[in-house]
């Protein structure tokens, strides 16, 4: 049985052509696989710990191997206890709009929680980094009011996907599919044809796994 994590961004939920696309590849993809749990976690939902100088002190105290006092190591836990719903899954779907050329800040807030050292990663003077959650995967839906295409004609401006990626890659999971449901700031059929496609593809690679 596979875990699935699906991640939402937007706060706009159905009426979010990101979230809209996600939930027709969701939808597929629990009809090819019945038997497979799902959580999802809607970042503005979710009651998120602030990252903040206490949170900054507590994490330096676990990652220092210094004595964390009672209310770090409380603070600790909250962190500790979103990361590892987050970690659990063998599989994510991501969905989110573009922010001022990159994503949410809720989605940032949510990405600082979870990557936690001793959860997702590890470092060591004789190793470095060593990501923690190898052999899963990702499928990340992206929506953008202006045309910022996937790859290989990337716009410079872009920092939505890159970011994704390099995060997704500092823990080892490997993205195998993308979907840009992009532009969204065009009239309502060119709006509604770009979104059809995307929905397509989502269900189309939804079905396939």
């Amino acid at each position: 049985m596979t875990h699935l994590v699906y991640i939402e961004a937007s706060p706009m939920q159905a009426a979010s052509t990101s979230s809209s696309v996600a939930a027709a590849w969701l939808e597929a993809y629990r009809q090819a696989h019945p038997g497979d749990t799902v959580d999802v976690i809607n970042v503005w939902d979710i009651d998120l710990p602030p990252f903040d100088a206490d949170m900054i002190a507590a994490k330096f105290a676990v990652l220092r191997a210094q004595n964390a006092t009672a209310p770090q190591q409380a603070l600790w836990a909250r962190a500790v206890e979103v990361s590892q719903r987050f970690n659990a899954a063998d599989r994510y779907l991501f969905s989110l709009p573009m922010w001022n050329f990159g994503i949410p800040y809720r989605l940032k807030h949510f990405i600082d929680v979870v990557t936690l050292p001793g959860q997702n990663w590890s470092w060591s003077r004789q190793t470095g980094y060593q990501a923690l959650l190898s052999g899963k995967s990702a499928t990340l839906v992206y929506s953008s009011a202006g045309a910022y295409p996937l790859p290989p004609d990337e716009d410079a401006s872009d920092f939505q996907k890159p970011y994704m990626r390099r995060w997704l890659r500092f823990l080892d999971i490997e993205v195998t599919a993308e979907i840009s449901a992009a532009p969204t700031l065009v009239p309502p059929e060119e709006l509604a044809a770009n979104k059809a496609g995307a929905v397509e593809r989502a269900r189309a690679l939804a079905s396939a796994l």
